[in-house]
């Protein structure tokens, strides 16, 4: 449901559709090279030690194998780092000294085929010298806890406003603060005080397709074909790492099979890179399921906040306090953490707050950017807080939130850009939108929950485009934002079609190449609209500009007088095609128009210097019922609410946010990796639950609002990560609404359902004098 403004905009199905299910699409997995080899990775079985001896003998002796890379092999790399990271240059190529958890890589082998390499990895024998361990961030901040890392090398950040804040002699990477006014004094002088924990749990991305990384390494130039979501990152990572001139290294970004953050940043690549220079041959390494379990994953998080009220019921104080464990490296691990300080506030007044997040190193898998990040962890806090305290004060949950919201161009924190969206609106159209969708009959108790959120995107505004109009009047539109299933691709010949009035099925969008296209970070952070399809728009006006000055040299008059439409140049004496107009000014039939366009701070007059460039924002409502006899929660209907500013392809921009909503059912229902004695013991799909068609609400409805006053193309807003935010804390707070039991912990299994609902009712029985058994 949306209600579009009438702009001269043609619809049709995404270009990559048919190409995706009829299996024409090359994905990275896809890739092949001549001569390519297959590389598979040894990685440790330990969490914690110190790598005593490494024997490959038995390995390079099998016929098929190529070459065996260690951390012995990393002081003859020749880059000037074999070493690398966003804010921390903590995470090693290959594992040199120790390993810091289990699925650490320890070994690569590069064999003739997949099976042979296979065989040979478990041919190599590690001797390990166990060190102690830490796998939750509570261990990990205790005094004389084993360090991670020893030492901590800090980087010139490159990716997020905001640079990490390590603490030396700890396991802390990251500490961030912030205060705005009194905040003691206004819980001195508070009608009511709030003091609430909530915990949530590691996650993992679950892209359809693995990580993987084709690499080929000459003595003089890279090429890779990479899974991941940043190719510029990579190359300059490579280009270190291998001491290749940036301009050599030239990486490739096909089709991805989803990446959700967890392919953002540098993962597996550098490592291929340089198995590929140690063998000497194209190799490529495509990971398992499993294997990427041990690669990434959300943080998790222990945030408690603490509000308080006046007598009216309006906050006058919130404190924050956040502890994200950030596993072996630190990745995106700096940025997360303040991030989950910023969005816990949520789109309120708050005259006084206090802000305090630590991201902490343990002996697990690395934690990574993830959909919204820190978000997802800090709104399941505030919004959870927001419905105890609603019910304490009695007060209805979807007023209590429209009483203290702030107003549109408001400020929510005085450093950031004001609130830009109308957040009282977009909660009353999730609830509109819920309440219409179809009821549905069913034996059990029903109830609806309520939340929004808020996200300040990290978008580095640093981006370009080439746009091309052949004289066929054809369009190429070349840019590094990389496809991962999201529509970019499609977004941008959107954009080249509006503008340059071509028809969309004569515009095509290049696969993203950082020897071809214009710099740019790459996808994530609900930039790309934003960024990269605002350097199209200003790459088809420079377009525009040549097509007026050149027909103006040919024809006279005015550039002004003259406008492109499908095919040809209209003006004060009739219509020219592109191709004579070409032949006109070139004397030949040759030639094309070439925009470039560049978004860098100064944009719109230094508008894009202020953080962030957009507020991404959310509203949900929901209604579930509750299996009592196992605990286990059913979503029946679910409203969701987003200002997008203005959508460029409403269906798929729908999919987004359903698609979001449906992710964050897995961190709500089920999702968590599960520790042991230094290891995961639930590390594949037969252990680890994610969301399926089963767990869909039987209804969706999604409502997109266009304000058309983003600072994107046509007022566009970046989306398909906010939608995520309401999910957790809007169906705890339905839980709750409908059977009183509040439970603070994510996921809410079945389990933990069931013993908090038979909890409540054991008190509710003692209060009135009646006794039941009840037994672990």
């Amino acid at each position: 449901m949306h209600s579009r403004p009438k702009l001269p905009l043609h619809q049709e199905p995404r270009a990559d559709y048919l190409q995706k299910v009829t299996g024409a699409a090359i994905f990275a997995s896809d890739v092949e090279v001549p001569g390519m080899l297959h590389g598979k990775i040894l990685r440790s079985t330990v969490p914690h030690a110190r790598i005593r001896n490494i024997d490959t003998s038995a390995a390079l002796a099998l016929p098929g194998v190529v070459a065996v890379l260690t951390g012995a092999d990393m002081k003859n790399l020749p880059g000037t780092a074999n070493r690398w990271g966003l804010y921390l240059r903590d995470r090693e190529v290959i594992a040199i000294e120790k390993v810091r958890y289990v699925g650490d890589p320890v070994a690569a082998v590069a064999a003739v085929d997949e099976s042979t390499a296979e065989e040979a990895v478990e041919a190599i024998v590690v001797e390990y010298e166990p060190l102690p361990f830490v796998t939750t961030a509570k261990e990990a901040m205790a005094a004389g806890a084993p360090l991670v890392h020893e030492d901590m090398d800090k980087l010139k950040d490159f990716y997020f406003r905001g640079e990490a804040n390590p603490v030396s002699g700890t396991n802390i990477f990251q500490h961030y603060q912030y205060n705005a006014g009194n905040v003691e004094q206004a819980y001195d002088e508070a009608a009511q005080v709030f003091e609430d924990t909530f915990s949530f749990p590691m996650v993992f991305h679950f892209a359809m397709e693995p990580h993987v990384s084709v690499a080929d390494w000459k003595q003089h130039s890279l090429e890779i074909w990479s899974g991941g979501q940043t190719p510029t990152a990579i190359a300059r990572v490579c280009s270190e790492i291998l001491g290749i001139p940036l301009a050599c290294v030239r990486v490739h970004s096909p089709y991805i099979g989803g990446g959700f953050g967890g392919k953002a940043s540098v993962k597996i690549d550098p490592l291929v890179a340089a198995l590929s220079w140690k063998a000497r041959a194209p190799v490529r390494v495509c990971l398992s399921i499993a294997e990427s379990m041990l690669t990434c994953r959300r943080l998790d998080a222990e945030i408690t906040v603490k509000t308080a009220l006046d007598a009216t019921g309006r906050i006058t104080a919130k404190s924050i306090a956040a502890v994200l464990n950030g596993g072996a490296f630190s990745d995106t691990g700096p940025a997360i953490a303040i991030k989950a300080a910023i969005r816990a506030i949520g789109p309120y007044r708050i005259p006084n707050l206090r802000l305090e997040s630590h991201g902490v190193y343990t002996n697990t898998v690395p934690g990574a950017a993830f959909r919204s990040i820190g978000g997802p962890q800090a709104v399941w806090a505030t919004e959870s807080q927001m419905d105890i305290m609603a019910h304490a004060c009695g007060i209805d949950p979807v007023e209590f939130r429209l009483l203290n919201m702030a107003d549109k161009g408001q400020t929510i924190k005085p450093d950031l850009r004001p609130l830009d969206v109308d957040m009282r609106n977009l909660l009353r159209k999730a609830v509109e939108t819920l309440e219409a969708l179809p009821e549905m009959k069913g034996p059990r108790r029903r109830a609806r929950g309520v939340a929004v959120g808020v996200s300040d995107p990290g978008i580095m505004p640093i981006g370009g485009a080439t746009v091309r109009l052949r004289a066929d009047g054809s369009v190429n539109v070349s840019a590094n934002s990389v496809e991962i299933g999201q529509g970019n691709r499609g977004v941008l010949r959107i954009i080249a079609n509006k503008m340059l009035r071509q028809p969309l099925r004569m515009i095509a969008s290049s696969e993203p190449d950082t020897l071809l296209a214009p710099y740019d970070w790459g996808t994530g952070a609900s930039r790309s609209t934003v960024i990269v399809g605002l350097a199209v728009q200003m790459a088809c006006e420079d377009i525009l500009r040549q097509v007026g000055e050149t027909a103006a040299t040919v024809l006279g008059g005015s550039p002004h007088d003259y406008r492109l439409e499908e095919g040809r140049i209209e003006g004060p004496d009739g219509a020219i095609s592109i191709i004579e107009l070409l032949r006109r000014f070139n004397g030949m039939t040759a030639g094309e128009f070439l925009g470039i366009g560049r978004v860098n701070p100064e944009t719109k007059n230094g508008a894009f210097k202020l953080a962030p460039l957009f507020w991404e924002t959310s509203a949900g409502a929901c209604e579930i019922e509750v299996d009592e006899g196992t605990g286990n929660i059913r979503l029946v209907r679910v409203g969701g609410a987003a200002d997008l500013g203005f959508v460029m392809n409403p269906k798929a921009a729908e999919g987004q946010d359903e698609g979001a909503m449906v992710m964050g059912l897995g961190h709500t229902l089920f999702e968590e990796y599960i520790y042991e004695d230094g290891q995961v013991v639930n590390g594949t799909l037969f252990d680890y639950r994610v969301p399926t068609m089963e767990d869909v609400p039987f209804h969706v409805g999604t409502t997109l609002i266009e304000s058309l006053d983003g600072p994107g193309p046509f007022g566009a807003r970046g989306g398909g990560e906010g939608a995520i935010l309401p999910v957790a804390p809007a169906v705890a707070n339905a839980l709750f609404e409908g059977w009183g039991v509040r439970i603070k912990e994510l996921p809410l299994t079945p389990e933990r359902v069931w013993r908090a609902l038979k909890t409540a009712k054991i008190a509710a029985d003692k209060q009135e004098g009646r006794h039941h058994g009840f037994q672990d």
